[in-house]
């Protein structure tokens, strides 16, 4: 501890020589510091409260006429109706002004390593030989022509997606100039786990570095000078969300709710399942929420952290923020937000377990929720929340299980209220150059299905049509086609 001055003095002076801005510096000093203090950001049960009621957006979507959803009072009154349908002023609110006064922002500095992307993962083909990044340009295309607006649209890149991304903005030149649609994520210097200064690694220095999370958002916004501009030409709401996740479209329903609340901070939740268990959950200290971690629960409180039905709702990491509510917690912070450390143990090399120990400071934007006064949560249908984090993810959204809307949102198709259960086997379709080759004769219709497990390499075709419960199991090494036809409710041996 004695020490602290020179080793924060050493992460200063190597950030300052690497250009990072003095606000992001500032947020690396707070969680240096917090990591120097053994500040574990543990949240034992009895230090938290439960969350059992939110307002819904459903009856927000019917109308005027339930004002109230379980006892809690929305704000009123509304404008209804979404982005595909025409403007309303029914109730008050002209809604192509609300749109000219929003920013859309994509979190964008993923590289998708765990599906064995080396490029930025919302470049992947998605559906219909589109890509998540091609989704989100139709999305904002559509609304600005349907609106008349100018809608404001930014990605927020790493250094590793950043040149890739950009070249691929240049094929949209009706967007504008690709560098005005990106803000950059700072960079963190890794900490030597042994000495607590920043770690040192010739054999290839960039492996020095690493990305400090998405709560990175808050000081780059400030420091780039997009946060000051943006309020000097009268934007006042921020909606932020992963590139990864087309549910996450701009719906006017939660804008207009968002606008009409007054709240500095409103984030979108669902309601957790038993497959949410092991994910992060909200509670409330007091007066503000906040969000609480597995990695932040005691061992003796996992029990409670994992019931569903007591810890109801999980942050789907879309965000709606004031700018000028943020641009007054960062001015008090000194241009940062406080947020909780998450402190990753790793090696400095991922893929030589024999180097040096390090541990990499991030955090984590939806973890700002605690620091508004008077900060919000919505809880949205389960569709706002379709990230695709696996090839079993990556299958659903490319079969007819989904469909495109004319206003390219991608939904899912007729009846359906969630996306089929698919458990691909990990060992011949973990990457996503397994997944296109099993699919070189087509995507198989998923559209009536509600589980598919696959054991084994399986080539598919587009002839292949599940229903109900199926399994398909190839025993050998070798891949083997399984034959056109319509398969309901049973296992199948190859």
């Amino acid at each position: 501890m004695e020490n602290q001055p020179e080793f924060l003095g050493e992460f200063e002076t190597k950030m300052r020589a690497a250009g990072v801005r003095e606000t992001a510096i500032r947020a690396f000093k707070h969680s240096y510091q917090s990591l120097l203090a053994g500040d574990t950001g543990m949240m034992p049960e009895d230090s938290i409260q439960v969350v059992s009621e939110l307002p819904h957006l459903e009856p927000i979507m019917k109308g005027p006429l339930d004002r109230q959803h379980n006892g809690t009072p929305l704000p009123g009154p509304l404008p209804f109706g979404r982005v595909e349908g025409e403007p309303s002023s029914d109730f008050g609110v002209d809604q192509s002004k609300l749109l000219s006064e929003t920013v859309l922002l994509k979190l964008n500095g993923g590289l998708g390593t765990s599906m064995g992307l080396e490029a930025a993962k919302s470049l992947l083909q998605a559906k219909n030989e589109l890509t998540f990044l091609d989704f989100t340009i139709k999305q904002v295309l559509h609304v600005r022509q349907k609106f008349g607006v100018p809608l404001s649209f930014v990605l927020m890149n790493s250094f590793s997606t950043s040149r890739d991304t950009v070249e691929f903005l240049r094929k949209h030149p009706e967007l504008g100039p690709p560098e005005q649609l990106e803000l950059l994520q700072s960079q963190a210097p890794k900490v030597d786990a042994k000495t607590m200064r920043p770690v040192e690694w010739p054999a290839n220095p960039q492996l020095e570095w690493c990305p400090p999370g998405h709560g990175d958002i808050y000081p780059s916004l400030l420091g780039s000078g997009l946060l000051d501009r943006w309020l000097s030409e009268g934007r006042k709401y921020l909606f932020v969300s992963n590139s990864d996740n087309l549910g996450a479209n701009l719906d006017l329903d939660v804008l207009s709710y968002f606008a009409a609340s007054g709240k500095p901070f409103v984030m979108e939740v669902a309601e957790r399942t038993a497959s949410d268990s092991k994910g992060g959950h909200l509670a409330r200290r007091g007066e503000r929420f906040l969000l609480r971690e597995s990695a932040q629960c005691p061992k003796g409180d996992l029990s409670f952290f994992q019931d569903t039905r007591r810890h109801r709702f999980f942050n789907t990491n879309n965000l709606w923020i004031r700018l000028d509510s943020l641009k007054k917690v960062l001015e008090a912070n000194n241009g940062f937000v406080p947020l909780p450390l998450i402190k990753n143990e790793k090696t400095v090399d991922p893929r030589d377990r024999n180097s040096p120990k390090v541990l990499q400071l991030e955090t984590a934007m939806g973890a700002a929720i605690q620091c508004f006064e008077n900060a919000g949560a919505l809880v949205v249908p389960r569709t706002r929340f379709a990230p695709v984090k696996t090839t079993s993810d990556l299958l659903a959204l490319r079969s007819d299980a989904y469909e495109i809307t004319e206003d390219w949102r991608v939904v899912l198709a007729g009846e359906r209220q969630q996306p089929p259960t698919i458990d691909l086997d990990p060992n011949h379709y973990k990457l996503v150059d397994e997944l296109d080759a099993k699919l070189a004769s087509g995507v198989p219709s998923l559209k009536n299905c509600q589980e598919l497990i696959v054991r084994g390499p399986v080539l598919f075709n587009s002839g292949n049509v599940f229903r109900g419960k199926v399994s398909v199991t190839n025993a050998s090494s070798q891949p083997r086609n399984l034959p056109p036809g319509e398969y309901q409710d049973r296992s199948i041996e190859l």
